[in-house]
């Protein structure tokens, strides 16, 4: 199973109509979480929000996790070590307010478990690819230098 997620905050019609076009030559369900998007799709299941606990449920299910490149998905992607895809939202497609998203994948892309299609037609051959490994359980140097800082101000 896919499981697409596009966090609860902004409709991505985008991402979600590509992964509809392509749904029906894949060989697996897709599932997608769409947040305020009103449109109905052919080929993908979808659902406005879900629980917490479903949300849970479809992430670690997956076989490969599809998302806008938000920093929720990535922490999530990491927690439960699910590979994950992302499309970065553009603000000059309307999407997002700016382009931090495209910061956000320009510094994640190449880090383990993490792709990124830069556009929607770089899906297909992402999701045909070759296994696509999950993200290092472990953290780097600097994210373990946060969290000390983080642990002594709340210590403190």
């Amino acid at each position: 199973m896919i499981f697409v997620t596009t966090g609860t905050q902004l409709p991505f019609p985008r991402l979600i109509e590509a992964m509809d076009r392509l749904a029906p030559d894949l060989s697996e369900e897709v599932v997608a979480q769409v947040g305020p998007d009103p449109n109905t799709r052919t080929h993908i299941s979808t659902h406005a929000t879900l629980a917490p606990a479903a949300f849970e449920q479809y992430f670690r299910e997956a076989r490969v996790v599809v998302a806008h490149a938000g920093i929720g998905s990535i922490l999530s992607a990491k927690k439960w070590h699910q590979p994950l895809i992302m499309v970065p939202r553009r603000h000059a497609l309307g999407e997002h307010r700016n382009d931090h998203q495209l910061a956000t994948a320009r510094e994640i892309e190449g880090r383990s478990g993490f792709y990124v299609a830069w556009q929607t037609e770089d899906l297909a051959a992402l999701l045909a690819g070759p296994a696509l490994s999950a993200p290092d359980a472990a953290l780097d140097h600097s994210a373990e230098q946060l969290l000390d800082r983080v642990r002594r101000f709340i210590d403190n």
